[in-house]
């Protein structure tokens, strides 16, 4: 009986914390990805109710506010349709991952916009809310990783549902989001946890992958070598990458990266812009050209056959 009460005690929670925080706007829902409750992770943070740690002293980006989303302890998927009078039939699908360093999920700016403007560009799109804090990056902890392979397996399940074609599934990550992206494309071929049910037996190897000013790729500060962890190979997928020259967050993180993946055959497109910083999503932060890289993904989407070729 103690057994039975407490496993409703943490069902019960869990449904709170799924329910607090944030939640995506009318005609959306997010869908918990692991019915059974999260993998157990060593060391993990203590589960608290999920919030919006964003405060009056946060900067704004493009003269707009952010929301920080903190304390994920229950992980989700959210399914944003593309707009009608696209081409008929299965479409392609990205899923996004939000920013923050593993601290905070960037959930608007590097999330919810952005699936805005992939359905706009007629591509499925799938929000992952995945674990923070201290939720990666990998092999430090294995949890964002863990919520990223679940959340490719659960939309290729999904696929018919959804109207997405399964073979063209694919990966955006902004930040510590952008290693993440990484990190699936190089650790596929194993789950980092227990098969939970029939989403476990498709694949979850993206089809292709967006790097967008990634951190956490390099050893570290002194030595921006690529992580022996992030080691592609001829099966990591097709990578678009960019990153602004002045980045805080060094350049180098997507440079080497991009010479990894050269060296590995794996075709790639790298874009280094000379200004931009750090942190700014699809707003446009002072007309800067790095700004325009959405149109330059969209482009590449094309050229490597995910999206059809564009009306003359």
């Amino acid at each position: 009986m103690r057994s039975l009460a407490l496993a409703v005690v943490a069902l019960s929670c869990a449904s709170v914390f799924a329910q607090s925080g944030w939640q995506p706007a009318a005609g959306h829902t997010q869908i918990p990805i692991w019915p059974n409750g999260v993998p157990v992770v060593p060391n993990a943070p203590k589960a608290a109710p999920e919030a919006d740690t964003t405060t009056a002293k946060d900067n704004l980006i493009a003269g707009k506010p952010l929301i920080r989303l903190g304390k994920v302890s229950v992980p989700t998927i959210t399914y944003y349709a593309p707009k009608d009078g696209g081409p008929s039939g299965p479409r392609p699908a990205v899923v996004v991952f939000p920013g923050g360093g593993y601290h905070i999920l960037a959930i608007d700016l590097e999330g919810t916009e952005v699936c805005d403007w992939l359905n706009g560009a007629g591509i499925a799109c799938v929000l992952l809310k995945y674990r923070v804090p201290d939720s990666g990056p990998y092999p430090k902890s294995p949890a964002a990783l863990q919520d990223a392979q679940r959340a490719v397996g659960l939309v290729r399940q999904k696929a018919k549902e959804w109207n997405i074609d399964p073979a063209k599934v694919g990966v955006l990550g902004f930040s510590a989001g952008g290693h993440l992206v990484a990190a699936i494309s190089t650790h596929f071929d194993k789950r980092l946890y227990d098969r939970v049910d029939a989403a476990d037996d498709q694949s979850c190897r993206p089809d292709f992958a967006v790097v967008v000013y990634p951190g956490y790729l390099a050893l570290d500060e002194k030595n921006m070598e690529t992580n022996p962890e992030i080691n592609p190979t001829e099966q990591t997928p097709p990578t678009f990458i960019v990153q602004a020259e002045d980045d805080p967050v060094h350049v180098e993180n997507a440079t080497n990266y991009f010479l990894q993946l050269k060296k590995a055959k794996v075709p790639a497109e790298l874009h280094i812009y000379a200004e931009g910083g750090h942190g700014y999503g699809l707003r446009k932060v002072q007309k800067l050209p790095v700004t325009g890289w959405p149109q330059m993904v969209e482009t590449w989407l094309h050229t490597i056959g995910i999206v059809g070729a564009k009306a003359e």
